[in-house]
């Protein structure tokens, strides 16, 4: 089931609290989230916004819970599988973060952001042999330059920089 798409004023404050969150003010954020019409607080996007909220805070446990509940409401979407997995890897459940988004990448195929992430928790679970693999599959599914440049900053794929370096 499709949600409704949010009306103004309530998008206005949504997208308010996105840009709160990319300008580093989760109390902003939150402030804006507040304003949005009570009935509307379990819709996926408000969800979405408020996991960033505590993304931004590294309140793990909090997003976990979170997240499963996105990924409960719109389990034909990857983001609440993404943002349970990323919160359980940042709680050090790097395991149980690739046990939730392996099983899922062949429903979502035009996603790179699965692979991607599933690259990050198998290097560090020192599996770097699977890690190139999925890597691979990120960069043939997304754009190649772009994932190659984010996997050179990313201290998850630390140990296959002199490699990624070397790949065009």
């Amino acid at each position: 089931m499709t949600e409704p798409q949010i009306k103004a004023p309530d998008s206005h404050h949504v997208l308010a609290a996105s840009g709160w969150i990319e300008l580093g003010d989760a109390a902003e954020a939150t402030r804006e989230l507040e304003m949005v019409e009570p009935s509307l607080h379990g819709h996926p996007e408000v969800l979405n916004v408020r996991w960033n909220i505590l993304a931004s805070g590294s309140k793990w446990e909090e997003a976990v819970d979170l997240a499963r509940t996105l990924r409960d409401l719109t389990p034909d979407e990857p983001l609440g599988w993404i943002h349970l997995a990323y919160a359980l890897h940042e709680l050090k459940q790097t395991q149980e973060a690739f046990e939730t988004l392996q099983p899922i990448v062949e429903r979502f195929p035009q996603c790179e952001t699965i692979p991607y992430n599933l690259a990050c928790y198998t290097a560090q679970m020192g599996q770097l042999d699977q890690a190139r693999k999925w890597l691979k599959r990120a960069m043939k599914t997304g754009h190649a330059t772009r994932i190659k440049s984010m996997a050179l900053e990313d201290l998850d794929l630390k140990p296959l920089w002199p490699e990624i370096r070397e790949t065009s």
